[in-house]
C-alpha cells in the first residue's frame, strides 16, 4: 500500500530587488515541494532558479516585471487534483476589491486563489475556497515584518494556509 504525503507549498511575492529575502525563504524551506512567486521581483526568481535548479518554482509576472516572460496568471493542479490559481492581482483591482478575483477562482474551481500586489497580508476562507496574499518579502506596507506563506495540502483533502514572518 502506498503512503500518501502532505504537500507543502511556499508562496511569496513583491521582493522588489531584495534577493537576500528570497534567498532566506529558500534556505529556510528546503523541504518544500513547490515555490510559487506572485510577481514584482522577476530578477530574483531568475537568479534563485539557477541556485536551486532541483526546486520546482512557478511564477507570474507582476506590474513591475516589465521584461519578464512569466505568464500574468497560472493554474497549478496538485497531484490530487486540487487547483491553485495564482496572479499578481493588479489586473483584478485587488487594491479596491477582491470580488473579481474571488469570482475568477470560483469559475476555475480553485481551492486556493493567490495574489500579491498590495504588499499586505490577507487570508480568507468562505467554506469553499481560500484567498491568500503572502504579504511582501521585500517591502511590506501593512506595518508588519516582511512575510511569505505556507499552503499545506493535507492527505485527507484538507488545506492549511498560514503566514510566516521572514527572519
Amino acid at each position: 500500500m502506498s503512503e500518501k504525503k502532505n504537500m507543502r507549498i511556499v508562496v511569496f511575492s513583491d521582493s522588489h530587488g531584495n534577493f537576500g529575502a528570497v534567498q532566506r525563504i529558500f534556505k529556510q524551506n528546503q523541504d518544500a515541494h513547490l515555490f510559487i512567486f506572485l510577481g514584482d521581483g522577476a530578477g530574483e526568481i531568475d537568479t534563485i532558479s539557477t541556485l536551486y535548479p532541483q526546486k520546482q518554482i512557478l511564477s507570474v509576472k507582476g506590474n513591475c516585471d516589465i521584461i519578464s516572460q512569466a505568464p500574468k496568471e497560472l493554474v497549478y493542479t496538485a497531484p490530487d487534483g486540487r487547483k491553485i490559481f495564482a496572479c499578481h492581482g493588479n489586473t483584478y483591482s485587488v487594491n479596491t476589491t477582491k470580488n473579481r478575483l474571488f469570482y475568477k477562482g470560483m469559475e476555475l474551481g480553485a481551492s486556493v486563489v493567490l495574489f500579491g500586489h498590495t504588499h499586505c497580508r490577507f487570508l480568507s476562507y468562505d467554506g469553499q475556497m481560500y484567498m491568500l496574499n503572502p504579504g511582501s518579502a521585500g517591502q511590506p506596507r501593512d506595518g508588519l515584518p516582511p512575510s511569505y506563506a505556507f499552503i499545506d495540502l493535507l492527505d485527507g483533502g484538507g488545506i492549511f494556509c498560514s503566514h510566516v514572518e521572514l527572519k
